[in-house]
């Protein structure tokens, strides 16, 4: 049975992997994807400034210097080697192509955070099926499935953090069981965390998860941090210098003055995007936000299955903390959860596009809500678990591209399309494209008539032979009619343009329900 099991679960994983990195270089170019390559752009400008002349104060003056590039230090080569195969399979400019040949990277990275996941449920439930369940449907979420698709920032960020926190309770369960901590471990922990720091600063909070592990030891093997110290100094004193030779080697703009790692910190964490997200009906502002914002977007974001996983805590916790080396693993999860969103609301940290800047948590969500239900009743976890699959795999194949946009069934009692962002993202850009060069070419109309809309789909038409690209805040001002326009990510939002006629709503529905969720309109302006 355990064979069968292995096999039908590597089976899964290897058409995952096909399926998924297919759909992920057939995925759209996104909002954000010219900025992140910019971002790396400019830094490698200043490399060569600072090889070249001793300075890089051009890069200094750039704007979001402190924007971490350390997923370009993988994605980049893949990007030279598949930009031009990526480019011709999606008919995209050449710069499109190198945009969207980073998304296979994303993914698997996101896949790999799945291996690290079924090590974590696994160590803490000791069950090889219910762990093979949980990664399935982990894996099959369809709000993070949707982001590993293009979302270069947050997912590998959200990846590193759990292969991270994997290597860090190694360490602890390692000092618990007073085993000697071997240089390697020390060495791979400090790597990953430089590595995470260097995506986002924001990785810092991993050592607030760490401070959590140590605290919930002290408390289980009653040690005195005064010995603690003594025992582990030398491991600190490696770990922190292997720490700090990392992070400066990672981030360029350290290399003249490691003071700006500071600066990182207080620039990121007050990073000024006067945004709002539509909320419950409500545009909430990421500069002043409501505590309320959090717990919103969790409640409509994570699967009913995990929030009935966390509700019912209480009548398993006793249960779960019998095992001290339970309680260290499943203490972090709960304790580091509740604590990091405690620090973003107390710090009015400025996040906007729901939860993405909390995403991380969301893996963690996982493993508290999963445990809690397995330890409460086995049979009827299995039954729920496998239930959810088979309701995420339907619920991916109805949203494909959409997947990112994702809402449990709490929202579907909701006017989903008046109360919440959908495609903040721009995912649409490319359906839109495609629609709007058909149109084109079946009312012979000529190739320099101006479409507006937002600037990256341009990647997509410059091959259909289109010349003429403007923004759709100046369609209003247009005055050489006829003219195409499509609105999509929050311009969808708005109202529609004046004396045009609609020629496409690019839509999608959830399962089992028959109302249209819009995600983008094309628009022929006479």
């Amino acid at each position: 049975m355990i064979k069968t099991q292995k096999i039908a679960f590597y089976l899964f994983i290897i058409i995952y992997l096909v399926v998924g990195i297919y759909l992920s270089i057939t995925t759209g170019i996104t909002s954000d994807e010219s900025f992140e390559q910019m971002n790396w752009e400019e830094n490698i400008s200043g490399i060569i400034s600072l090889f070249n002349y001793g300075h890089y104060d051009t890069f200094l003056k750039y704007l979001d210097k402190y924007h971490g590039i350390a997923f370009h230090y993988i994605s980049q080569p893949i990007q030279f080697l598949t930009s031009n195969y990526i480019s011709d399979l999606n008919e995209v400019s050449d710069y499109g192509g190198l945009l969207m040949s980073k998304h296979s990277v994303v993914f698997f990275i996101y896949f790999v955070s799945g291996i690290y996941f079924y090590k974590f449920i696994n160590k803490i439930t000791n069950n090889l099926s219910f762990s093979i369940l949980s990664t399935s449907l982990y894996l099959l979420y369809p709000y993070l499935f949707g982001h590993s698709f293009f979302n270069m920032k947050d997912i590998p960020f959200l990846s590193i953090w759990l292969i991270t926190s994997y290597y860090f309770l190694n360490i602890i369960e390692n000092i618990y069981l007073e085993k000697k901590v071997e240089f390697k471990k020390l060495f791979i922990v400090s790597l990953l965390a430089a590595y995470l720091i260097s995506i986002r600063i924001l990785g810092v909070l991993i050592f607030f998860q760490v401070l959590v592990s140590l605290i919930i030891l002290f408390n289980i093997k009653n040690i005195k941090l005064k010995y603690f110290i003594k025992d582990n100094y030398k491991n600190f004193l490696i770990f922190l210098t292997l720490l700090i030779l990392f992070v400066y080697s990672m981030n360029p703009i350290l290399w003249l003055n490691p003071y700006e790692f500071i600066n990182s910190i207080n620039y990121m964490g007050n990073y000024f995007n006067n945004i709002c997200t539509l909320t419950l009906g409500d545009c909430m502002d990421s500069l002043n936000l409501p505590s309320s914002y959090y717990f919103i977007w969790l409640f409509f974001k994570l699967p009913i299955l995990i929030i009935a996983g966390v509700i019912v805590f209480p009548f398993v916790e006793k249960k779960i903390f019998e095992n001290s080396i339970n309680s260290i693993y499943y203490g972090t999860f709960c304790f580091s959860v509740s604590g990091i969103i405690f620090i973003f609301i107390l710090f009015s940290v400025n996040i906007y596009d729901e939860i993405r800047h909390i995403m991380f948590l969301l893996p963690l969500l996982f493993l508290i809500g999963l445990t809690n239900l397995y330890y409460l009743n086995k049979k009827i976890s299995f039954v729920l678990s496998t239930l959810t699959i088979i309701f995420f795999t339907l619920e991916n194949i109805s949203l494909n591209p959409y997947q990112y946009t994702w809402l449990n069934s709490f929202a579907k009692f909701t006017k989903i399309q008046k109360n919440f962002e959908i495609d903040y993202w721009g995912v649409s850009g490319k359906n839109l494209s495609q629609k709007i060069s058909e149109y084109v070419k079946k009312n012979n109309l000529r190739n320099d008539i101006c479409i507006y809309g937002d600037e990256f789909a341009k990647d997509y038409l410059i091959k259909h032979g289109l010349t003429c690209f403007k923004r759709y805040q100046q369609l209003d001002s247009a005055k050489i009619r006829p003219a195409l326009a499509y609105k999509n990510l929050r311009n969808a939002k708005r109202s529609n343009p004046r004396d045009c006629n609609l020629i496409w709503d690019e839509t999608y529905n959830y399962t089992f329900t028959s109302k249209k969720i819009s995600v983008g309109s094309v628009w022929l302006c006479n």
